[in-house]
């Protein structure tokens, strides 16, 4: 494996496998974005990090951590209505949305799509509810999950990034975003979904059709390319948490703040194909 380079800070948080030691580094990739990280997952081993350990907002990649605790909690096919009120938050300024209609009856299995796909405010609002129960549960729980993962400077106030109750009150480091994205992908459901690039949902009896469209390019764009999520909000920029497999050589990633999606997509290229160089 290629020696770990660490860039624009001295020291980063641990993952939760243990720091990794410094050693020869080979030329770092040329990507504009303020922060960044890559590592190999399963063995936690950093490959190349920018500001590793500064908290910034992430945005809808906070539904990741969302994701996983309704993953670990089960009970996937309990059917969840969905409220005007959930319509209604996912409509607000700011706010993605799955295309939600009042009074359809969802399994939570479904609401996972609609959160993940097309990065829906509306069903992080229904899922939250229902497996805290209710939010301010839930969110504590997110806070607890960040604990025990030991992602000690990341801090939960909202269920999926939105800037509740400010833009900066929801942050975490791509040092630890690289341990929550390790973690969710140890999912065997988590993966096949954030692996999908659409998802269509006939009609029944229950619910009208819905079709949702993965927001990750990269899942088009780049080969091997296996997930995760994106996330913008104006304070935390365009972010994407991704991860790709080639010849079963997988790597993990996070890039954060840049100016555009399509300056976000560049850098994750940029950085996976640095790494499929140096591994």
């Amino acid at each position: 494996m290629a020696a770990i380079l660490l860039a624009g800070a001295s020291a980063m948080p641990a993952l939760a496998s243990g720091p990794r030691p410094v050693s020869q580094q080979p030329a770092r990739p040329q990507v504009p974005v303020p922060a960044a990280a890559l590592a190999v997952p399963g063995s936690g081993a950093v490959l190349w990090a920018r500001e590793p350990g500064r908290r910034r907002p992430m945005g809808s990649i906070t539904k990741v951590m969302t994701a996983l605790l309704v993953l670990r909690a089960g009970h996937l096919n309990r059917v969840i209505t969905v409220t005007r009120a959930a319509v209604a938050y996912g409509h607000r300024d700011g706010a993605s949305n799955a295309g939600l209609v009042a009074g359809d009856k969802l399994t939570a299995r479904q609401l996972l799509r609609a959160m993940l796909l097309p990065s829906g405010c509306d069903a992080a609002y229904l899922l939250a509810t229902t497996y805290g129960p209710g939010r301010p549960a839930f969110i504590a729980k997110m806070n607890t999950m960040a604990r025990r993962l030991e992602m000690r400077s990341t801090h939960f106030s909202w269920f999926d990034g939105m800037p509740y109750p400010t833009e900066h009150s929801t942050y975490s480091t791509p040092a630890d975003l690289l341990t929550l994205g390790q973690a969710a992908m140890a999912s065997r459901q988590f993966r096949r979904i954030v692996a999908e690039r659409s998802y269509y949902l006939p009609a029944t009896r229950r619910h009208h059709a819905y079709h949702w469209t993965n927001t990750n390019a990269l899942l088009r764009t780049y080969r091997g390319a296996i997930g995760i999520k994106t996330g913008d909000t104006s304070a935390a920029g365009d972010c994407i948490m991704f991860e790709a497999r080639r010849s079963r050589h997988a790597l993990i990633g996070v890039v954060l703040h840049a100016r555009t999606f399509s300056a976000a997509f560049a850098a994750a290229t940029v950085i996976l194909n640095w790494g499929y160089r140096h591994t």
